[in-house]
C-alpha cells in the first residue's frame, strides 16, 4: 500500500483518525452486545469466558511478545513499504503519550476480542472468526505483506482461544501486540522527526 494511492488518508488529521477509531470500537462493542443477546443464554454466561486467574495468561503474554519480536525483526530487515498501511498507524501513535497508547490499545484489545473470539469464534468457529477478523482490518488488504501478516496473526490469536477457551488470554495477547508495536511506532516516528529536523 503506497501513501500516494491514499490522498484522503494524508489529509486526515490525528484528531480525525482518533474519532474514527473510537467510533469503530464503539460499533464493535455494540455488535458484541447484540451478539451476546442473540446467541448466548445471558450476559453472565458470556462473561464466564473470561478467567483472569488462569495461569495460562502468561502464554498470552509470551504469544504477544513472539509476534512483536518477529515484527521488529521484519521491520529491521525489510523495506518500509512492506509495513505501509497508508500512514494510519503512524498518525495514530506518533502523537499519543505512552499512557494514551496503553488506554487506546486496551480498548482495541477488549472490543475486538470480545466480538471476534468471544462471540464469533465461540458460536461460528475458529476459521470463520479468523477470516472475519482479517477482513475487518481492511486497510491492510491492499498490501500483500500486511494481508499475509494479519491473516497469520488472526489465526495465531484464534489458536490460543481454541487452546485455552479463555478470552482473557487473547485480550492480553492482543493488548501486548498492539501496545508494544504502538510504542515502537511512536519512538520510531519521534526519532525520524529528529533526524529530519537535524538535516
Amino acid at each position: 500500500m503506497k501513501k500516494n494511492n491514499f490522498p484522503l488518508i494524508e489529509k486526515l488529521t490525528h484528531q480525525d483518525i482518533m474519532k474514527s477509531l473510537y467510533w469503530t470500537q464503539c460499533l464493535l462493542l455494540a455488535f458484541t452486545g447484540i451478539g451476546i443477546w442473540l446467541l448466548f443464554d445471558s450476559f453472565s454466561t458470556y462473561f464466564q469466558l473470561f478467567d483472569w486467574s488462569d495461569r495460562r495468561l502468561v502464554f498470552g503474554i509470551i504469544g504477544g511478545l513472539t509476534v512483536v519480536l518477529i515484527d521488529v525483526c521484519f521491520m529491521k530487515w525489510l523495506p518500509h513499504r512492506y509495513f505501509d498501511d497508508g500512514g494510519i498507524n503512524e498518525k495514530i501513535f506518533s502523537k499519543l503519550s505512552i499512557v494514551s497508547t496503553v488506554r487506546i490499545t486496551a480498548l482495541i484489545a477488549f472490543s475486538e476480542e470480545m466480538l471476534f473470539r468471544g462471540v464469533l469464534q465461540t458460536q461460528f468457529g475458529f476459521t470463520a472468526a479468523s477470516i472475519l477478523f482479517s477482513l475487518v482490518h481492511i486497510r491492510y488488504l491492499s498490501n500483500w505483506f500486511l494481508t499475509i501478516n494479519i491473516f497469520i496473526l488472526s489465526f495465531w490469536i484464534g489458536f490460543f482461544y481454541e487452546w485455552t477457551g479463555n478470552l482473557a488470554v487473547t485480550v492480553v495477547m492482543h493488548f501486548v501486540i498492539d501496545c508494544l508495536l504502538g510504542i515502537i511506532i511512536h519512538y520510531k516516528e519521534k526519532r525520524d522527526r529528529t533526524k529530519r529536523d537535524d538535516t
